[in-house]
């Protein structure tokens, strides 16, 4: 399977475009955002556990990256409330469930093998730090090499200056709308920007995303 599989080529999928489908696990579901290979392979998602749904334990030979969007996500370490962001390195195993439901959203199989870093960032609870322009602020997630994770929060009326990411960029949009010379992407909208890429983003009303970028030249 192959779904948004040229990471060479820039993709924006708004909320109105995306469709729920049903996961091998009962009572969970899933929009897949890009993928290669079916069940196991790079992917991307978002993933929703209706209450009492449970995965069955399972391996991470690509490792695991998620952020809880929705309700509160648990495994054998514990529970994870929206907010929370979770690397499982490569080889670790895990099995997922949610008591009363949750929403995440997942990337499989992105991880550098060098990059064993485990964490769990309840980000409701860390310290954000000043963005480089009036209005912004961030709060770093992860960096390994050239990939940096990070929340970033748009006070309304924030502009960025246009710039160039030699690696690519991948966004979240968790709040608010994200705006740039190409549109704009209201809560729950995913846009893939490839490596080599321009865009002067801004928001209007203010808004929250979660970003990545620097991690696409491996792919592209």
């Amino acid at each position: 399977m192959m779904i948004n599989a040229d990471f060479s080529k820039r993709v924006a999928i708004l909320p109105d475009q995306m469709q729920w489908e049903a996961s091998p696990a009962g009572g969970v579901e899933r929009i897949k955002l890009d993928r290669i290979g079916v069940e196991s392979g790079h992917a991307t998602s978002i993933v929703r556990f209706a209450p009492g749904a449970a995965f069955p334990e399972h391996e991470h030979p690509g490792g695991e990256e998620f952020y809880v969007l929705e309700g509160v996500f648990s495994d054998d370490s514990g529970d994870y409330p929206a907010g929370s962001y979770i690397r499982n390195p490569i080889g670790t195993r895990h099995s997922p469930h949610s008591k009363d439901g949750c929403t995440i959203f997942v990337k499989l199989w992105q991880f550098e093998d060098e990059d064993q870093t485990q964490l769990a960032i309840d980000s409701r609870a860390s310290r954000w730090m000043p963005g480089l322009v009036e209005g912004l602020s961030v709060l770093p997630l992860h960096q390994f090499s050239t990939e940096h994770v990070a929340l970033v929060r748009w006070e309304p009326g924030t502009v960025f200056m246009p710039h160039y990411h030699p690696g690519g960029e991948e966004i979240l949009v968790l709040e608010g709308t994200l705006s740039d010379e190409k549109g704009d992407y209201p809560k729950g909208s995913w846009i893939r920007n490839p490596p080599g890429s321009h865009h002067a983003p801004f928001s209007h009303e203010g808004c929250l995303i979660l970003v990545k970028t620097g991690h696409l030249s491996r792919t592209a």
